[in-house]
C-alpha cells in the first residue's frame, strides 16, 4: 500500500505512524502541512499530538492548513483516511465525521492502556475482526470525550457507523476513561472509508511495546486491500 501520513506543526506521532506501516513493508509519504498535494496515496493517516498547539480548539487550527484542500479533495474522492486521537479532532472539526471531542470529564489529561471493543466487522479497519473483540489500545488525550446531539447518536447506531466502544478487558461497558457519549471510542462516514478514532494503534503495534492489538488494525486494513 501507499501510506501518506500528514505532519502538522505539533503533531507528534506522525513518525509512530509511519513506522508501523514502513516495517511491514509500506510505501509511505510524509505530508507537511503547507503542501498542496497527498501523493495519491491508498490510505491517509492524520496522527496524533497538537496540531497548532491546540489553539482556539483542538484541531481547529489545521482546518485551514494549505493541505486542506488536498484533503477534502481526497475525502470527496472515497479516499480512505484514518484519523487518531488529534486526527480525529481534526476530522470532526472539518465536518469530515459528526460530532465533536469535548473535554474529558476530568478535566485532566489521561495517558494510559485502554480497552476498546469492535463494534462492527463492517469496515475496512475491522475487516475480518470479530464482532465483541477487545483490543488494548493506548490513549493520550485531553479532549477525548466525544459528543453528538441525540439524533446525530440515532444515526450512528442505525447506520452501524460506531466502530469501537470503551470496555473492559473481558469487553464489558462500563469502562469509560472520559465521559464520551455512548462509551463511543471510534465511528466512520456513512461510506465507512473515513475512520476517527481516540486510542492510538500505532502504540501498540511494536515488538518493544506491552500490547500488540494494534496490528490487528494493521492487519485489517492489509486484509481489506488484499481483496480488493
Amino acid at each position: 500500500m501507499k501510506i501518506s501520513v500528514i505532519t502538522y506543526p505539533g503533531s507528534n506521532c506522525d513518525a509512530d505512524a509511519a513506522e508501523v506501516f514502513a516495517l511491514r513493508g509500506h510505501k509511505v509519504s510524509s505530508i507537511w502541512h503547507k503542501d498542496t498535494s497527498l501523493n495519491d496515496p491508498d490510505l491517509l493517516i492524520i496522527p496524533g499530538g497538537f496540531s497548532y498547539g491546540d489553539y482556539l480548539r483542538c484541531g481547529a487550527l489545521a482546518g485551514s492548513s494549505p493541505i486542506t484542500a488536498a484533503l477534502r479533495a481526497y475525502a470527496a474522492s472515497g479516499g480512505m483516511i484514518l484519523g487518531i486521537c488529534n486526527g480525529f479532532q481534526i476530522l470532526t472539526e472539518l465536518g469530515l465525521l459528526p460530532g465533536s471531542l469535548l473535554m474529558n470529564e476530568s478535566l485532566r489529561f489521561i495517558c494510559q492502556h485502554q480497552y476498546i471493543r469492535v463494534e462492527s466487522e463492517n469496515s475496512p479497519y475491522t475487516n475480518g475482526i470479530k464482532r465483541g473483540t477487545a483490543l488494548d489500545i493506548p490513549i493520550a488525550h485531553k479532549e477525548g470525550n466525544y459528543f453528538i446531539d441525540n439524533d446525530g447518536l440515532k444515526n450512528l447506531q442505525d447506520q452501524d457507523r460506531i466502530i469501537f466502544r470503551y470496555c473492559d478487558a473481558q469487553g464489558n461497558r462500563g469502562s469509560n476513561p472520559n465521559g464520551a457519549i455512548d462509551d463511543i471510542a471510534g465511528i466512520c462516514s456513512e461510506n465507512r472509508r473515513i475512520l476517527g478514532m481516540m486510542p492510538h494503534p500505532e502504540r501498540a503495534a511494536n515488538p518493544a511495546v506491552t500490547s500488540q492489538d494494534g496490528y490487528k488494525i494493521i492487519e485489517a486494513i492489509e486484509r481489506y486491500f488484499e481483496a480488493l
